[in-house]
């Protein structure tokens, strides 16, 4: 989901890695669910991206 926003704002994995202030293989990690991520870092991505509510809960569901 957060590979879909990132696309659909305009950046790169690199732009979008800059903005977040970590490493470009930090944020394929994350993307590809490789990795898990503290909860600063997600609002982050959330408030960047403007990712929806309605989108986040679809996701908790799906991790259940």
């Amino acid at each position: 989901m957060i590979k879909e926003y990132r696309l659909k704002m305009g950046y790169t994995q690199e732009q979008l890695a800059e903005k977040l202030d970590i490493s470009t293989r930090h944020l394929q990690r994350i993307e590809s669910n490789i990795c898990s991520t503290k909860i600063e870092m997600l609002i982050k991505i959330i408030n960047l991206l403007k990712i929806s509510d309605e989108d986040i809960l679809k996701l908790l569901k799906n991790k259940k």
